[in-house]
């Protein structure tokens, strides 16, 4: 299922209104440590396979 413009500019105005528009740097900063940390726990997870 792939995600069009349309349907990610309807997302971003559905997160807009929920949260406001001063919580989306908070909001974007906390979903980018996020994906950090899980991207680390995958390669953490790789590495000890591996051995």
């Amino acid at each position: 299922m792939r995600l069009g413009h349309t349907e990610l500019l309807m997302i971003l105005l559905v997160v807009i209104i929920i949260f406001g528009p001063k919580q989306l740097p908070k909001l974007s900063k906390m979903l980018g440590k996020s994906i950090k940390n899980f991207k680390d726990g995958v390669n953490d997870s790789d590495e000890d396979t591996e051995e």
